[in-house]
């Protein structure tokens, strides 16, 4: 019999650690390979860790709620036929005999520690906060001077709105002043005498207006009799905060074409039937669209960057995100990679894998990152067009419209003609630090030319 440590795998180049959400096995429970122990969060999705061999769970190494880095062990397995449960039982026990003599000196060392920090320290972190702060949390506060008063005001990503390592570390990079250390000076230090001119006065006051105007708290939310009060789910506030701070990062702008789309919406009616028996699934306008993009985007590389603080990075893979809902209403963004190295039968069967699995909570980490343009699909809930925000740090996003049946006007050989036809328009967001409107226009117009000069004879 052997002891297996289960480890939280990689899962992306940027992901770094993850949040334990919860255990799907208890300790004792027979577990077989494949099968999922525990559900992790990241920024970017949940997903499930399964175990990589047949065994019984022995160990917990990590609570619910706990942030958990990549290739730590997070559960031991006991492999073999032969496996006691008893067994698992007195050893533990046996650990819990041992375990009051570590803890004491451990607690004694731990003490002897934050006395030692509280006598040299000038600034504390104390408070009656009922807010949950890991140690962690806690401990960049006090490092940084942050009291549990601004601590309660920084908005949390964590689960049910708690506050993160990513939370804190973003509010002291973004230059925030540290209220306590201020306040602790202000009680200090006394001024001697007032050597200020009135011009320096007045200016003082300016600043001081327009600092409290800065900071100003918003009016607080009325809510009235028969009102219901819904809390958003962590991926609701990750969303939202990713949104306001691409609002906030990119200078948005709008290009927008009309597409005559008429002979693909004949070419798809005439081989979806046979697509379906022959492949088991269907073909939707989807993977059409995503192709065309990708044209477009090897014509145009310098839509496929992203901004990094003053550079511009010209990614070498052509990787086109995919918003896809979700049936809580939040929004998912998987990644079609390679996008411009696969034929339309690639495509779609990329496409119809990523838009079922991410119905179903069941994607990958690494399948919603690395994106360097994304597409979305506002036509499906009836939308002609519609003004995306960018998915940072992309520079782009294109929104399709609904296709509809419009009277549009034809020119032919005999002169001009009124018929019926399929159409439908591209909205292209883009930003305007780093692309242009004669690139951002060019660039829809790919993509527009490309499906109106579609291949009727076309196979898949």
């Amino acid at each position: 019999m052997s002891k297996f440590e289960l480890k939280l795998p990689r899962m992306g180049e940027s992901v770094a650690e993850a949040t334990l959400t919860s255990w799907l096995k208890e300790v004792g429970d027979t577990i077989e390979m494949d099968e999922a122990i525990f559900e992790i969060a990241t920024d970017k999705v949940d997903s499930e860790v399964p175990s990589e061999v047949d065994g019984i769970l022995l160990e917990k190494c990590y609570n619910v709620d706990d942030v958990v880095k990549v290739g730590q062990t997070v559960a031991i397995i006991q492999v073999g036929d032969d496996v006691d449960v008893s067994e698992t039982s007195n050893t533990q026990n046996d650990v819990v005999e041992e375990e009051p003599v570590l803890e004491e000196m451990v607690s004694a060392a731990e003490s002897a520690v934050v006395h030692a920090k509280a006598e040299t320290s000038s600034v504390h972190v104390n408070g009656s906060s009922d807010r949950f702060y890991s140690p962690l949390v806690k401990n960049i506060a006090k490092e940084e001077g942050i009291s549990f008063e601004v601590l309660d005001q920084i908005a949390g990503t964590g689960k049910d709105g708690r506050v993160t390592k990513d939370d804190i570390l973003s509010y002291v990079k973004n230059g925030v002043d540290k209220p306590v250390a201020k306040e602790v000076a202000s009680k200090t230090v006394q001024p001697v005498q007032n050597v200020e001119s009135s011009e320096d006065a007045s200016q003082e006051k300016v600043k001081e207006e327009t600092t409290n105007t800065a900071v100003a708290e918003k009016p607080k939310m009325q809510v009235s009799r028969g009102d219901e009060v819904i809390p958003m789910t962590r991926m609701g506030k990750l969303i939202a905060k990713h949104m306001t701070d691409s609002v906030s990062t990119s200078a948005h702008v709008q290009s927008f074409i009309e597409v005559d789309v008429t002979n693909i919406v004949k070419w798809r009616n005439k081989i979806k039937d046979g697509f379906f028996k022959r492949e088991g699934e269907k073909f939707t306008f989807t993977p059409i669209f995503m192709e065309a993009v990708a044209k477009a985007l090897k014509k145009y590389p310098m839509m496929n960057i992203s901004v990094e603080g003053d550079t511009v990075v010209k990614k070498k893979n052509i990787n086109i995100g995919m918003a896809a809902a979700l049936p809580d209403g939040n929004l998912i963004v998987p990644v079609i990679k390679n996008a411009d190295q696969l034929n339309l039968m690639g495509i779609a069967k990329v496409v119809n894998d990523l838009a079922d699995r991410s119905r179903n909570n069941a994607l990958k980490p690494d399948e919603v990152q690395g994106g360097t343009y994304t597409v979305t699909n506002v036509g499906t809930f009836g939308s002609v067009f519609g003004t995306p925000i960018i998915n940072q740090p992309q520079v782009g996003i294109m929104a399709l419209g609904a296709i509809r049946k419009i009277p549009s006007v034809i020119e032919t050989s005999e002169g001009d003609v009124i018929a019926i036809r399929s159409k439908m328009y591209l909205s292209h967001s883009y930003d305007h630090r780093v692309v242009n409107g004669a690139l951002g226009s060019m660039f829809a117009k790919a993509v527009a030319d490309y499906l109106e000069g579609w291949d009727v004879n076309r196979e898949v």
